[in-house]
């Protein structure tokens, strides 16, 4: 069950004008900048380096790169270095060469890494790359090196594009075993990948049920696709994922997308982003309780839309209590680009937002009541593929005693389950999502 209506609200903050150059982009050649004292860096002048993750309990830490993986001590000295690339590879080979003779041309190609996990039941990274249709890596924590490299299913395949900013994946734990939410760049083979995903980690690398769709049935499944109609109509249509996190009983994802209300269809036209977070239940198996809504920041007047980067921390004593929160809530940290263009190489103008955990979900739970009484739109047009209004649910109004207590029971902690309400009210099954947007003002 998926709900929306448009409302963006950008608001000032507490905001940073930044100059910076793209976050964790390896300088291009020496000399470098002195090093203020007390700090250590590393730096790499070989590649460029895509993402990193630290160990919770060693601090060691990660860092996925064009060809190869990492692993720095907590002060920064390079401990290991696993090659991952270049390979033999054409983008256009589904399965790929490894799988299956391929018509097109193979050429070497980087292996640009696009997902870093620590998978710590499994003792082992998870380095996910662009070569072979998006397969991925497991590296034994200690010395990386290769446990095995999951290549012959369908499953196996995340993602064809070839960037590294378009994919990002949240691992959830249950007691023993643990599964990825996994949202992916299609780079427009929408028959071949979903745009969001919840995958089976097991624990054989070599399982034929690794990566495999934690639900499955005839009807519903662990997985959300661009519908092929969206790309007909907007060849250019995708969404990159920046960032996912958890919070409570949610995971959500910062992303990034083709904004269809502001571009024209033609494809020679001029392409316009937005950026929007999604939010999930962690056990809705079966994608019901999927919630989106458009965000973004203002600083002097000018729009900064195009998310760059953000990281999910519990605010110290003296933040919160500027914030008015508890130092166990979470809160957000976002960094935007200037305007709804250039989303490959976005201007360099860019500005830091905080917003809090509890505001946004707050936001959504009142969107979702006044959708519940018919006022907006369900709008999620590169789902629909058009614009429906919000229904006045008067069945499930019944059903369930009162609108408030029903509608507050989508985002409540404790009735997470979504997708139950959904088949007890025919109404609340179609699919619509939920567009909100809310940032905290700071006096």
């Amino acid at each position: 069950m998926v709900f929306s209506c448009s409302s963006l609200l950008l608001l000032p903050l507490l905001s940073l004008v930044l100059f910076s150059s793209p976050i964790l982009s390896a300088p291009a050649a020496p000399p470098p900048p002195s090093v203020p004292s007390g700090r250590v860096v590393y730096r790499a002048f070989d590649t460029s380096l895509t993402h990193l993750t630290v160990h919770q309990s060693t601090g060691e830490v990660y860092v996925g790169a064009v060809n190869r993986v990492l692993k720095l001590s907590a002060n920064l000295t390079e401990l290991r270095s696993h090659m991952t690339g270049p390979v033999e590879d054409n983008a256009s080979c589904y399965p790929p060469p490894s799988v299956r003779s391929c018509a097109h041309r193979l050429e070497m190609s980087d292996n640009v890494n696009k997902l870093l996990l620590v998978d710590y039941i499994g003792n082992r990274l998870v380095a996910c790359g662009s070569i072979w249709q998006g397969v991925c890596q497991f590296l034994r924590l200690e010395d990386l090196f290769k446990l095995g490299e999951p290549h012959h299913r369908k499953e196996h395949y995340l993602s064809g594009a070839r960037e590294a900013d378009g994919m990002a994946g949240k691992k959830k734990l249950e007691k023993t075993k643990s599964h990825l939410f996994i949202g992916a760049a299609i780079d427009g083979k929408s028959e071949y990948f979903p745009t969001l995903s919840s995958r089976k980690l097991v624990v054989d690398e070599e399982s034929v049920d690794m990566f495999s769709l934690v639900y499955q049935d005839e009807f519903v499944s662990s997985q959300i696709k661009i519908p092929s109609d969206t790309l007909s109509l907007y060849p250019a249509f995708d969404i990159y994922y920046v960032y996912g996190f958890s919070s409570r009983t949610y995971v959500y994802f910062l992303t990034l997308q083709l904004d269809t209300q502001l571009t024209q269809m033609d494809a020679g036209g001029e392409n316009f982003f937005t950026s929007k977070i999604v939010r999930m239940c962690s056990d809705d198996t079966e994608f019901y309780s999927y919630v989106e809504f458009p965000l973004g920041c203002t600083k002097d007047g000018i729009e900064y839309r195009l998310v760059q980067a953000a990281y999910k921390q519990k605010p110290g004593r003296r933040l919160a209590q500027a914030l008015g929160l508890s130092e166990s809530d979470d809160i957000l940290f976002v960094v935007f680009s200037q305007g709804q263009k250039n989303r490959s190489n976005p201007p360099r103008e860019t500005v830091l937002c905080l917003f809090t955990l509890h505001d946004i979900n707050l936001a959504m739970r009142e969107r979702i009541r006044s959708c519940y009484r018919g006022e907006g739109r369900l709008s999620l047009p590169w789902l629909l593929n058009k614009e429906l209004p919000c229904i006045h649910t008067v069945s499930c109004t019944t059903r369930e005693k009162s609108l408030p207590s029903f509608a507050s029971s989508f985002v409540s902690v404790s009735l997470c389950k979504l997708h139950h309400l959904a088949r007890g009210c025919p109404e609340a099954a179609t699919h619509a999502v939920m567009f909100l947007s809310l940032q905290r003002t700071l006096g």
